[in-house]
């Protein structure tokens, strides 16, 4: 996963948490899916005038729809319950530094959301690798495969937006800014059995 450049790889032993509970990383997962698609269309929200930037973000909320439905489709067939929205410490911290990143100017304000969105992407791509390979549930395993490709796709896409419509900005340098405080958030996680606990 070399096209992520995330600095801190997951512990492959995270994966044993997430099987002591698999109703508790199901529930997460599929609230991730569903925060992604509203975050796609804020995006749509705040930059309506970009028709590329809607189309493709169009595209993004649908298909975190779809995966949020499939993932509820693995909670019922298996007698779960979906639970109740969970809270994303991870995301919140990242958030927290795209927040205090924004200086003002439309150009800025866009790559940030875009660095925020995909890192996300890049890091829950990194994380359902790790399930796929280490995972004994062999439905799991094919799913989180299968998710893996299209995390990566959606990581491309905001990076690529980034680069399209940062103005001035220095997009290549500013990733690298990302990736390094990100591996300084994502250090304290993997103890817990959720996406990016």
């Amino acid at each position: 996963m070399s096209i992520l450049r995330l600095q801190l790889p997951t512990d492959p032993r995270w994966v044993e948490l997430v099987e002591s509970n698999i109703e508790e990383i199901l529930t997460d997962h599929a609230w991730c899916e569903q925060k992604a698609a509203t975050n796609a269309i804020t995006i749509i929200t705040i930059n309506s005038d970009y028709e590329d930037l809607v189309t493709d973000m169009l595209k993004i909320a649908q298909e975190e729809i779809a995966h949020f439905e499939m993932v509820h489709d693995i909670i019922k067939k298996r007698g779960y319950k979906l639970g109740r929205e969970r809270k994303d410490d991870y995301v919140g911290e990242l958030a927290k530094y795209m927040k205090a990143n924004t200086n003002g100017s439309r150009e800025n304000g866009f790559v940030e959301r875009m660095m925020f969105s995909a890192m996300i992407e890049a890091r829950s791509c990194e994380r359902f690798k790790v399930l796929s390979e280490n995972i004994k549930d062999e439905e799991l395993s094919r799913f989180y495969r299968d998710l893996m490709e299209s995390e990566a796709g959606h990581y491309t896409t905001f990076i690529t937006y980034a680069r399209k419509y940062g103005g001035d900005i220095d997009v290549e340098k500013r990733w690298k800014e990302w990736l390094a405080h990100e591996a300084t958030i994502i250090a304290r996680y993997g103890k817990k059995e959720t996406i990016h606990g």
